[in-house]
Protein backbone atom coordinates (compact mmCIF):
# COMPACT_ATOMS: atom_id res chain seq x y z
CA UNK A 1 0.00 0.00 0.00
CA UNK A 2 1.83 3.50 -1.10
CA UNK A 3 2.37 5.72 1.78
CA UNK A 4 0.30 9.02 2.43
CA UNK A 5 2.44 12.57 1.33
CA UNK A 6 1.82 13.35 5.21
CA UNK A 7 3.04 10.40 6.22
CA UNK A 8 6.44 10.61 3.89
CA UNK A 9 6.64 14.40 5.64
CA UNK A 10 6.35 12.45 8.53
CA UNK A 11 9.35 10.40 8.37
CA UNK A 12 11.55 12.89 7.08
CA UNK A 13 11.22 14.98 10.23
CA UNK A 14 14.64 15.57 12.42
CA UNK A 15 14.65 13.23 15.62
CA UNK A 16 14.68 16.28 18.68
CA UNK A 17 17.70 14.29 21.06
CA UNK A 18 18.42 15.47 24.30
CA UNK A 19 22.00 16.21 25.16
CA UNK A 20 22.64 12.86 26.84
CA UNK A 21 21.43 11.49 23.33
CA UNK A 22 23.23 13.04 21.28
CA UNK A 23 26.61 12.51 22.84
CA UNK A 24 25.76 8.71 22.75
CA UNK A 25 25.53 9.27 19.00
CA UNK A 26 28.37 11.69 18.59
CA UNK A 27 31.06 10.05 20.22
CA UNK A 28 30.16 6.17 19.94
CA UNK A 29 32.95 6.24 17.44
CA UNK A 30 35.71 8.76 19.04
CA UNK A 31 34.54 8.15 23.29
CA UNK A 32 37.47 5.83 23.58
CA UNK A 33 40.17 8.94 21.92
CA UNK A 34 38.25 11.37 23.84
CA UNK A 35 38.80 9.75 27.39
CA UNK A 36 42.40 9.01 26.59
CA UNK A 37 42.38 12.62 25.62
CA UNK A 38 41.10 13.18 29.26
CA UNK A 39 43.19 11.01 31.04
CA UNK A 40 46.62 12.17 29.02
CA UNK A 41 45.36 16.00 30.35
CA UNK A 42 44.92 14.79 33.93
CA UNK A 43 48.25 12.83 33.78
CA UNK A 44 50.25 15.95 32.64
CA UNK A 45 48.84 18.63 34.77
CA UNK A 46 50.20 16.00 37.33
CA UNK A 47 53.81 16.19 36.01
CA UNK A 48 53.89 19.91 35.77
CA UNK A 49 52.57 19.60 39.84
CA UNK A 50 49.24 21.48 38.24
CA UNK A 51 47.79 18.65 40.22
CA UNK A 52 48.62 17.33 44.06
CA UNK A 53 47.53 14.72 46.34
CA UNK A 54 44.13 15.05 47.34
CA UNK A 55 43.38 17.79 45.26
CA UNK A 56 39.64 17.76 43.92
CA UNK A 57 39.24 16.87 40.30
CA UNK A 58 35.48 17.23 40.08
CA UNK A 59 32.20 15.09 39.58
CA UNK A 60 31.61 13.07 36.93
CA UNK A 61 28.93 16.07 35.28
CA UNK A 62 31.82 18.45 36.35
CA UNK A 63 34.63 16.51 34.25
CA UNK A 64 32.23 16.39 31.21
CA UNK A 65 31.15 20.04 31.66
CA UNK A 66 35.27 21.24 31.93
CA UNK A 67 35.97 18.77 29.00
CA UNK A 68 33.16 19.56 26.67
CA UNK A 69 32.43 15.67 26.31
CA UNK A 70 29.53 13.59 27.12
CA UNK A 71 29.37 12.44 31.07
CA UNK A 72 29.76 8.77 29.64
CA UNK A 73 33.19 9.67 28.21
CA UNK A 74 33.93 11.49 31.57
CA UNK A 75 33.07 8.18 33.52
CA UNK A 76 35.06 6.03 31.37
CA UNK A 77 38.21 8.48 31.67
CA UNK A 78 37.25 8.28 35.68
CA UNK A 79 37.80 4.73 35.44
CA UNK A 80 40.67 4.41 33.68
CA UNK A 81 42.12 7.19 35.96
CA UNK A 82 41.09 4.89 38.96
CA UNK A 83 42.47 1.56 37.66
CA UNK A 84 46.16 3.55 37.20
CA UNK A 85 45.88 3.91 40.43
CA UNK A 86 45.95 8.36 40.24
CA UNK A 87 42.55 9.33 41.33
CA UNK A 88 40.19 7.77 44.25
CA UNK A 89 36.59 8.21 43.78
CA UNK A 90 33.96 8.48 46.26
CA UNK A 91 30.36 8.16 45.72
CA UNK A 92 27.73 9.72 46.60
CA UNK A 93 26.29 13.35 47.95
CA UNK A 94 30.44 15.02 48.16
CA UNK A 95 31.76 12.47 46.29
CA UNK A 96 33.90 13.05 43.20
CA UNK A 97 37.54 12.23 41.94
CA UNK A 98 40.17 13.13 43.99
CA UNK A 99 43.87 12.92 42.85
CA UNK A 100 45.59 9.91 45.06
CA UNK A 101 48.00 9.99 47.35
CA UNK A 102 50.92 7.38 46.24
CA UNK A 103 50.98 3.78 46.69
CA UNK A 104 54.42 2.65 45.19
CA UNK A 105 53.52 -0.89 45.88
CA UNK A 106 50.52 -0.99 44.01
CA UNK A 107 53.17 -0.13 41.46
CA UNK A 108 55.54 -2.77 42.32
CA UNK A 109 52.93 -5.28 41.94
CA UNK A 110 51.34 -4.01 38.61
CA UNK A 111 54.66 -3.19 36.91
CA UNK A 112 55.35 -7.19 37.77
CA UNK A 113 52.52 -8.36 36.16
CA UNK A 114 53.87 -7.04 33.21
CA UNK A 115 57.28 -8.20 33.18
CA UNK A 116 55.77 -11.63 33.72
CA UNK A 117 53.36 -11.27 30.81
CA UNK A 118 56.40 -9.87 28.59
CA UNK A 119 58.20 -12.88 28.97
CA UNK A 120 61.48 -11.95 30.83
CA UNK A 121 63.70 -14.47 31.10
CA UNK A 122 65.37 -15.08 34.54
CA UNK A 123 68.92 -13.86 33.18
CA UNK A 124 67.16 -10.60 32.64
CA UNK A 125 65.69 -10.20 35.97
CA UNK A 126 68.78 -10.66 37.73
CA UNK A 127 70.93 -8.25 35.99
CA UNK A 128 68.46 -5.31 36.50
CA UNK A 129 68.46 -7.01 40.05
CA UNK A 130 72.24 -6.49 40.18
CA UNK A 131 72.04 -3.14 39.64
CA UNK A 132 69.55 -2.33 41.83
CA UNK A 133 70.85 -3.95 44.93
CA UNK A 134 74.29 -2.92 44.16
CA UNK A 135 73.26 0.80 44.60
CA UNK A 136 70.96 0.02 47.32
CA UNK A 137 73.94 -1.54 49.15
CA UNK A 138 76.13 1.38 48.35
CA UNK A 139 73.04 3.81 49.78
CA UNK A 140 72.59 2.00 52.84
CA UNK A 141 75.91 2.32 53.86
CA UNK A 142 75.89 5.79 53.35
CA UNK A 143 72.01 6.40 55.01
CA UNK A 144 71.21 3.44 57.22
CA UNK A 145 69.78 4.49 60.66
CA UNK A 146 70.74 1.81 63.71
CA UNK A 147 67.14 1.42 63.87
CA UNK A 148 68.00 -0.47 59.66
CA UNK A 149 71.15 -1.75 61.40
CA UNK A 150 69.37 -3.72 64.15
CA UNK A 151 66.52 -5.16 61.72
CA UNK A 152 69.12 -6.72 59.28
CA UNK A 153 71.07 -7.86 62.20
CA UNK A 154 67.98 -9.91 63.29
CA UNK A 155 67.16 -11.05 59.89
CA UNK A 156 69.84 -12.68 59.49
CA UNK A 157 70.10 -14.19 63.07
CA UNK A 158 66.63 -15.12 62.12
CA UNK A 159 67.46 -16.75 58.76
CA UNK A 160 70.46 -18.30 61.00
CA UNK A 161 67.82 -19.86 62.98
CA UNK A 162 66.07 -21.65 60.11
CA UNK A 163 69.19 -23.07 58.13
CA UNK A 164 67.62 -26.21 57.69
CA UNK A 165 64.13 -24.89 56.77
CA UNK A 166 64.23 -24.26 53.22
CA UNK A 167 61.04 -22.36 52.59
CA UNK A 168 61.26 -20.10 55.67
CA UNK A 169 65.37 -19.35 55.37
CA UNK A 170 64.49 -18.49 51.25
CA UNK A 171 61.83 -15.97 52.93
CA UNK A 172 63.93 -14.40 55.74
CA UNK A 173 66.75 -14.19 52.71
CA UNK A 174 64.32 -11.97 50.40
CA UNK A 175 63.24 -9.98 53.10
CA UNK A 176 67.16 -9.37 54.01
CA UNK A 177 67.64 -8.06 50.32
CA UNK A 178 64.35 -5.83 50.65
CA UNK A 179 65.21 -4.40 53.78
CA UNK A 180 68.65 -3.60 52.48
CA UNK A 181 66.82 -1.74 49.72
CA UNK A 182 64.70 -0.09 52.38
CA UNK A 183 67.88 1.16 54.81
CA UNK A 184 69.18 2.82 51.38
CA UNK A 185 65.96 5.25 51.87
CA UNK A 186 65.43 5.67 48.16
CA UNK A 187 61.64 4.62 47.18
CA UNK A 188 62.52 4.33 44.15
CA UNK A 189 64.80 1.62 44.23
CA UNK A 190 62.57 0.01 47.01
CA UNK A 191 59.67 -0.13 44.65
CA UNK A 192 62.12 -1.35 41.51
CA UNK A 193 63.32 -4.56 43.74
CA UNK A 194 59.65 -5.47 45.21
CA UNK A 195 58.39 -5.87 41.41
CA UNK A 196 61.84 -7.64 40.96
CA UNK A 197 61.28 -10.29 43.71
CA UNK A 198 57.89 -10.55 42.51
CA UNK A 199 59.12 -12.06 39.53
CA UNK A 200 62.36 -13.85 40.32
CA UNK A 201 62.47 -14.73 44.55
CA UNK A 202 61.03 -17.93 44.25
CA UNK A 203 58.35 -19.30 47.24
CA UNK A 204 60.36 -22.23 48.00
CA UNK A 205 63.94 -22.94 46.71
CA UNK A 206 64.58 -26.23 46.50
CA UNK A 207 67.83 -26.10 45.59
CA UNK A 208 69.01 -24.33 49.18
CA UNK A 209 71.32 -26.70 51.22
CA UNK A 210 72.10 -26.11 54.28
CA UNK A 211 75.87 -25.21 53.55
CA UNK A 212 74.78 -23.36 50.65
CA UNK A 213 72.17 -21.30 53.27
CA UNK A 214 75.19 -21.06 56.35
CA UNK A 215 77.37 -19.28 53.54
CA UNK A 216 74.47 -17.18 52.61
CA UNK A 217 74.36 -15.97 56.27
CA UNK A 218 77.81 -15.37 56.21
CA UNK A 219 77.65 -12.89 53.88
CA UNK A 220 74.84 -11.26 54.86
CA UNK A 221 76.44 -10.71 58.12
CA UNK A 222 79.53 -9.52 56.54
CA UNK A 223 76.88 -6.82 54.50
CA UNK A 224 75.83 -5.60 57.68
CA UNK A 225 79.35 -5.12 58.78
CA UNK A 226 80.12 -3.19 56.12
CA UNK A 227 77.09 -1.47 56.13
CA UNK A 228 77.34 -0.08 59.35
CA UNK A 229 81.13 0.63 59.07
CA UNK A 230 80.05 2.89 56.04
CA UNK A 231 82.09 1.29 53.85
CA UNK A 232 79.97 2.39 50.87
CA UNK A 233 82.09 0.88 48.23
CA UNK A 234 83.16 -2.41 50.08
CA UNK A 235 79.07 -2.88 50.60
CA UNK A 236 78.55 -2.05 47.03
CA UNK A 237 80.68 -4.93 45.89
CA UNK A 238 79.84 -7.58 47.86
CA UNK A 239 76.71 -7.35 47.08
CA UNK A 240 77.51 -7.04 43.43
CA UNK A 241 79.16 -10.47 43.51
CA UNK A 242 76.51 -12.15 45.86
CA UNK A 243 73.86 -10.99 43.14
CA UNK A 244 76.12 -12.31 40.45
CA UNK A 245 76.26 -15.77 42.56
CA UNK A 246 72.66 -15.53 42.95
CA UNK A 247 71.97 -15.15 39.31
CA UNK A 248 73.52 -17.59 38.27
CA UNK A 249 71.83 -20.03 40.44
CA UNK A 250 68.20 -18.41 39.23
CA UNK A 251 69.48 -19.05 35.52
CA UNK A 252 70.41 -22.58 35.96
CA UNK A 253 67.32 -23.57 37.52
CA UNK A 254 65.44 -21.96 34.36
CA UNK A 255 67.36 -24.43 32.72
CA UNK A 256 68.82 -22.49 30.54
CA UNK A 257 72.34 -20.78 29.78
CA UNK A 258 72.89 -17.13 29.52
CA UNK A 259 73.40 -17.38 25.83
CA UNK A 260 70.01 -19.47 25.20
CA UNK A 261 68.05 -17.16 27.30
CA UNK A 262 69.35 -14.49 25.11
CA UNK A 263 68.20 -15.39 22.05
CA UNK A 264 65.26 -14.87 20.50
CA UNK A 265 62.74 -16.86 17.70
Amino acid sequence: MPRTTTALKASRQPVKMTGELAARIMFSGRAASLSSQMVAQVRDDLFARKLRPGDFLGTEKDLAARFGTSRIVARDALRTLEALGIVEIRMGKGGGARIAHGNPRLFAEALAVQLDLTGVTAAEIMDTQRAIETLGAELAAENATADDIAHLRTLVQQAQDVIGDADAFTRLSRDFHLAVAEASHNRVIVVQLLSLEHVSWPRRNATTTPKLAAHIVEIHTRLVDLIEMRDAAAARALMNDHVKMIRARRVAEHGHSHEEEASCC
